[in-house]
């Protein structure tokens, strides 16, 4: 088990370097807005690219994933995220005029890593032997959380030092860390994945509980990565907390609540579909909480609350999977991988549309001067305020889902494959 102690320092670097892929466009959102004259429905966009970009991946690796060497893109995949950062960080300084663009360019670039990282690396880490293969998957899923306190910390203090104008060389500092995993990779040794195909018998990816599931996931995709990507931007322009405070205190204690809720899951807790259905009722009341209070202190408490809510919506989605069907097969993973991605990229979006147009309503210049805010941060508020309809939308389909599942035999119970209806079943 030594020899593969260089191959899980580099599995948990890379996700270090998705959480750097994932995090850094949206703290750079309001800078973006003041250098380059962006709207929110465009940096919104930003965050579509990202996470679709992932989704095609998803879709592509599974019909496809035969003609894959996983071996070496496993290794390249930390690569390709340092070219995607170092061209996202130097066009734009050298050509200003289509600095967008450019930006776009990178984020497809390490988007695409971050994509092949998503579906690889669970499965590859979980080919090596150990005796506690439950606890090694759970840091790789929360690296990627801790690596997001990271990169708020350490971004919101250089950009507090050298100022939001030199943001290029914060994206060249960051471009090191999937560099270094790319050579640990090269030195590294990775098991035999003999298993990774989908050649058995497969429960079926149109299953009806399959797709219950895949909505879960979208809907918790949704609730966490909007706050995630948009807690910055919320917490300075609608609540008006200056930047460096508001990323510490707001944004990288949502991510360290992320992180810590799936720790403390690992450990403790047993019974996902009933902290599936809390961290859906907890996200929407943090939701409403932080849109509606005109209090700071609330209204950031509630953006970092929702990271313990949203914390295990996610991989809790793919744990109870695991609980419900026999032989799920790549192409189940990845649909859930898709169905994450989706979420993630289309609430962020929405976010974005809704305070752009809310903006210019009849209706957020009465709540303006109502409240004596500006109509920016009425617009703001009202876009994640449609945003928190997500995770109520997944609470229903959770209850659903009890009810669907409380009629068929888990896995453990039924060793004929999928699962089948019972009526006795709780």
């Amino acid at each position: 088990m030594d020899k593969y102690k260089l191959t899980k320092t580099a599995f948990y670097l890379t996700g270090v370097t998705m959480s750097i892929s994932a995090n850094l466009s949206p703290l750079l959102f309001l800078t973006f807005r003041d250098m380059y004259n962006l709207s929110y429905t465009l940096l919104g966009f930003l965050v579509v690219i990202n996470f679709f970009t992932q989704l095609l991946i998803d879709l592509i690796f599974t019909f496809f994933n035969k003609y894959f060497n996983i071996h070496r893109t496993v290794r390249t995949t930390p690569f390709i995220v340092f070219i995607g950062l170092i061209l996202y960080a130097v066009l734009p300084r050298f050509f200003p005029d289509m600095a967008f663009l450019w930006i776009v360019v990178g984020t497809v670039i390490f988007s695409v890593a971050s994509g092949l990282s998503e579906v690889l690396l669970s499965p590859v880490i979980a080919a090596i032997p150990s005796e506690n293969p439950e606890r090694e998957m759970s840091k790789l899923h929360s690296m990627f959380a801790w690596g997001v306190v990271g990169v708020v910390i350490l971004s919101t203090l250089f950009l507090a030092v050298f100022g939001s104008r030199n943001w290029m060389y914060l994206a060249l500092l960051w471009s090191i860390v999937p560099f270094i995993a790319f050579l640990m990779f090269l030195k590294a040794e990775l098991p035999p994945l003999n298993n990774f195909s989908g050649g058995q018998k497969e429960t079926k990816i149109f299953d009806k509980g399959i797709i219950l599931c895949t909505l879960c996931i979208f809907f918790g995709g949704a609730a966490e990565c909007t706050m995630s990507q948009w807690a910055s931007g919320f917490i300075e322009n609608a609540i008006g907390v200056p930047k460096v405070y508001g990323d510490v205190i707001g944004v990288a204690l949502f991510a360290a609540l992320l992180g810590m809720g799936r720790t403390l899951y690992s450990r403790f807790s047993k019974k996902i579909i009933n902290i599936l259905l809390f961290g859906m009722i907890g996200a929407s009341v943090c939701y409403f909480m932080a849109s509606l209070t005109l209090s700071p202190v609330a209204g950031i408490i509630s953006c970092a609350l929702t990271g313990i809510f949203t914390s295990m919506l996610w991989p809790g989605t793919l744990i109870y999977v695991e609980e419900k069907f026999q032989n799920v097969g790549v192409a189940i993973y990845a649909l859930l991988a898709a169905g994450g991605d989706l979420g993630a990229s289309l609430a962020p979006q929405l976010l974005g549309i809704i305070s752009d147009k809310f903006s210019f309503t009849s209706f957020a210049m009465k709540i303006s001067n109502l409240f004596s805010i500006s109509t920016e941060q009425v617009s703001m508020r009202a876009g994640l305020l449609a945003a928190g309809l997500f995770p109520v939308a997944g609470v229903v389909c959770i209850l659903y889902m009890k009810k669907h599942f409380k009629g068929v035999i888990c896995h453990e119970e039924n060793k004929m494959g999928d699962c089948r209806p019972r009526n006795n079943c709780k």
